[in-house]
């Protein structure tokens, strides 16, 4: 458990980022209403030192308007845009609240995340001293393996951690899941991360961890009905999400550019028939096809 220290860094950046301004007697008044409290106002030095802690590790500057007194973030879409950090204030929010709820554990409930994470401190190290990996690995639908991996990237997918780099074995820049990961060990090879090698990029045109650099992006459009419209609207399938129909009242059009990998199939078979895919034909066909290849195991 973090210490309660930056319990209160991560309170008094959340209060801010949802209230946007509060003079100090607001924010000391609801700190010692706060759970995480001990019962007392929060003292001015101790504001002004965790505004300092703040600005330290998460790169935002609590400012003050002298107008009126108020405090307030000065660079809160910095902080969002930011997704490194922004991930941090969540996984630490959370962390804050499971504090908060030790009498309630059983009504705060939380998604299970496979295993994996043990391997997360190795990795990272592995990135930073620009070390090969040795992994001991076995996927789900193949046998158990001995690589090599040069860790470039690390993100996060449906509750799994994956690593990619080049695979020695493979000859090429894969993906290794870390849950399916028996054993991993920090070796003495070195390697080169390439100039020209961008995480973001990488993965610009796809949904979800599988890329297949033989694809090339095609323009994707997918008709939404009803309330999934909002649903596609406030959590966008990919970042290149356009909407480009909205007079329709029964449904609105989205458009994308992406490349055609088994997990966009996935994704779109999982929304039913909240969607319909409208192009390109060929992935249309597809998803028609495995429609009536589920409807058939119910015959």
């Amino acid at each position: 458990m973090i210490s309660k220290t930056f319990n209160r860094y991560i309170w008094l950046l959340n209060m801010l980022l949802q209230h946007r301004r509060l003079t100090f007697e607001e924010i000391s008044c609801r700190w010692k209403d706060s759970c995480l409290g001990d019962g007392r106002p929060l003292a001015l030095r101790t504001f002004h030192m965790h505004r300092e802690a703040i600005a330290e590790l998460f790169g935002v500057e609590v400012e003050c308007d002298t107008s009126s007194y108020e405090y307030y973030i000065s660079s809160s879409s910095q902080l969002k845009n930011d997704k490194t950090r922004q991930w941090l204030l969540n996984s630490f929010t959370v962390s804050n609240m499971i504090e908060a709820g030790r009498n309630m554990k059983d009504r705060i409930l939380f998604e299970e995340i496979p295993e994996g994470t043990e391997y997360l401190q190795t990795v990272i190290d592995a990135m930073q001293r620009k070390k090969e990996l040795k992994i001991d690995y076995k996927p789900f639908n193949g046998h158990q393996s001995i690589f090599h991996l040069q860790p470039y990237a690390m993100k996060v997918y449906h509750q799994r951690w994956y690593v990619v780099g080049y695979l020695k074995e493979q000859e090429g820049i894969r993906n290794i899941a870390l849950d399916r990961t028996l054993e991993m060990e920090l070796t003495d090879d070195s390697f080169i991360l390439p100039n020209d090698f961008d995480a973001e990029e990488y993965y610009a045109h796809t949904v979800g961890i599988f890329v297949n650099d033989k694809l090339k992006p095609q323009k994707v459009v997918v008709r939404a009905f009803g309330v999934h419209v909002e649903y596609m609207r406030s959590l966008p399938l990919h970042f290149s999400q356009q909407e480009i129909r909205t007079e329709h009242k029964e449904y609105s059009d989205f458009e994308y550019q992406l490349c055609l990998t088994p997990e966009l199939t996935s994704q779109l078979l999982a929304m039913g028939e909240k969607i319909e895919v409208m192009e390109p034909i060929g992935l249309r066909e597809e998803i028609r096809k495995r429609l009536f290849a589920a409807i058939n195991r119910y015959k």
